[in-house]
């Protein structure tokens, strides 16, 4: 009765219905499942997003309605129920030099003109771009992105000295971390083996919790970083003057905070598929993350996309559904409006330690095994992406890793192209290639063929091979020129309708045909030379 009842109310939703990922069907103890993780990422969150405020230059609660906003909106509307969105370091790297020269409205206007052309991204299916990026990326981009969150949560281990600098904790303050922190991860690992009643992290919360406010453990807590204390979000316009000037300001900004935060969100959505066996939503979730964050630049955040660690932590603690997200921003809410004194007693080696879990669960594991296995590209690909990930960017790492990827897959099939020659009855050399004809094999073509040896008849069989671009149509052009200038004659045959297609396009680069253009195959093209103008 209850399960139908929740099924019916879901589908009369707007996220509900034919959605995998939304709310139907429900049982009580999915619910159960789905609030205790979206409780468990909200207070993982909170750090987080005050940690990331204060990178940016702006205040924590800029931070938290960012963390709010981006995931609630997000949560409903995304591509890929489970994932978890909100302020991240990625972002907030490079927001801190535009609030630091022009100040904090100027970003809120940069975060709507960003969800501008991250809502364009998805209209226009650029999302999909995504399929181009390799796996030894993917695995570059996971190991790096762990040893970002690691490197992250060593910030927890500094405290105040007497001047205001930051300095390491030494002696007892150092165990008494460390150890709590020890504690945590212990309870992580040993819960699910105990029951799966309530997350694993949420316990480590809550227990680690208990015994330093039972105890009065003198420990980092939640609320030595900032009072998360506040209101409801208001409606705001950035007060910046509508001037090209500003535009000149912002739009960078937006480009470069645009592509990183798509890139993050949609390498996140992969990982989050292959965990649950989901698929798509890659357009969905682009315009989910540009309409949040045109919403919190007009609401005072700092603009968010998704978060790999928090979505980790959901999808293990058995969220799967619309509702953790969704309850994990409301949550964070209720933090913010009626719970601030509570959390912020959170001690802070209790967070680290459930990030530290993370960290350990996301780091790819396997890529030390099979190093050796791959081919010496793919496990440099792995290795410089995760060390740009870690001294750059993402966005820089994942461009640097596809480049590099898309350069060795080139030089691969450059070395691949090759022919095998026979002279025919009449006379005639037929050169048969072998392998595709593009940019980087057209030196190895030219030096397949000998024009001054060559009797007066050449012909070139494409069978097994393809004309793939206008380097590949200059090449041929190039060499029937050598004939031409050795009175001789170059014939092209075999050639498939997509590549009659290409060289007919090119302007009269094939003469004297009596192929049709119905037939797959085409035979017997001379090549009229010129229509290049030459090399160069």
């Amino acid at each position: 009765m209850t399960r139908a009842t929740l099924a019916a109310l879901a589908g009369r939703l707007p996220f509900g219905g034919r959605d995998p990922g939304a709310f139907a069907p429900f049982t009580p103890m999915t619910i159960k499942t789905e609030l205790l993780s979206g409780l468990t990422v909200a207070l993982a969150l909170v750090p987080e997003a005050v940690a990331f405020a204060f990178v940016a230059g702006v205040h924590p609660l800029v931070g938290l309605y960012a963390a709010f906003i981006v995931g609630l909106i997000t949560s409903i509307f995304g591509g890929r129920p489970g994932m978890i969105s909100g302020a991240t370091g990625a972002l907030a790297v490079v927001m801190v030099s535009l609030v630091a020269s022009h100040g904090v409205e100027y970003l809120f206007a940069t975060v709507v003109l960003m969800g501008i052309l991250q809502v364009l991204a998805g209209v226009f299916h650029l999302g999909k771009f995504i399929r181009l990026v390799p796996h030894p990326v993917m695995l570059g981009f996971v190991n790096g992105l762990a040893i970002v969150i690691f490197l992250a949560q060593l910030t927890q281990f500094k405290v105040h000295a007497p001047d205001g600098s930051l300095q390491w904790m030494t002696g007892w303050p150092l165990v008494t971390m460390l150890g709590l922190v020890a504690a945590t991860m212990a309870i992580i690992w040993a819960m699910p083996k105990l029951t799966n009643a309530i997350p694993a992290p949420l316990a480590g919360i809550g227990v680690i919790a208990a015994v330093v406010i039972v105890f009065g453990i003198d420990v980092p807590r939640v609320g030595d970083l900032a009072s998360i204390e506040g209101g409801l979000p208001t409606f705001h316009l950035p007060t910046v003057p509508l001037t090209f000037e500003t535009l000149e300001i912002i739009v960078p900004y937006a480009v470069i905070l645009a592509a990183i935060g798509l890139i993050e969100s949609l390498l996140t959505l992969n990982l989050v598929g292959e965990i649950t066996g989901q698929r798509g939503g890659a357009s969905k979730e682009c315009i989910a993350q540009g309409t949040a964050n045109v919403v919190t630049g007009f609401f005072g955040g700092m603009g968010g996309c998704a978060m790999i660690g928090q979505s980790m932590i959901n999808v293990k603690s058995g969220g799967r559904f619309r509702l953790s997200g969704l309850s994990a921003a409301l949550f964070l809410l209720a933090f913010i409006l009626v719970a601030s004194p509570l959390i912020e007693q959170i001690p802070l080696a209790a967070l680290v330690g459930v990030m530290f879990m993370v960290v350990i669960g996301t780091f790819a594991w396997q890529t030390l095994k099979i190093m050796r296995r791959i081919p010496l590209t793919d496990a440099m690909v792995i290795v410089l992406v995760t060390v740009v990930t870690v001294v750059s960017d993402l966005a820089v790492a994942v461009v640097v890793g596809v480049i590099v990827s898309a350069l060795a897959y080139a030089w691969n099939n450059a070395k691949r192209i090759h022919a095998r020659s026979h002279v025919t009855p009449e006379g005639a050399k037929v050169y048969q290639i072998e392998g595709p004809l593009f940019f980087g094999s057209t030196d190895g073509f030219a030096e397949i063929f000998d024009p001054a040896a060559d009797p007066q008849t050449v012909m070139i069989d494409f069978m097994n091979s393809r004309v793939v671009d206008q380097s590949a149509l200059q090449a041929i052009e190039d060499l029937a020129a050598k004939y031409e200038a050795q009175g001789k004659k170059l014939v092209l045959r075999h050639l498939s309708h997509d590549c009659h297609r290409l060289l007919n396009r090119a302007g009269q680069l094939i003469v004297d045909s009596d192929d049709d253009p119905e037939y797959g195959i085409a035979v017997n093209y001379s090549v009229k030379t010129g229509a290049f103008g030459g090399g160069h």
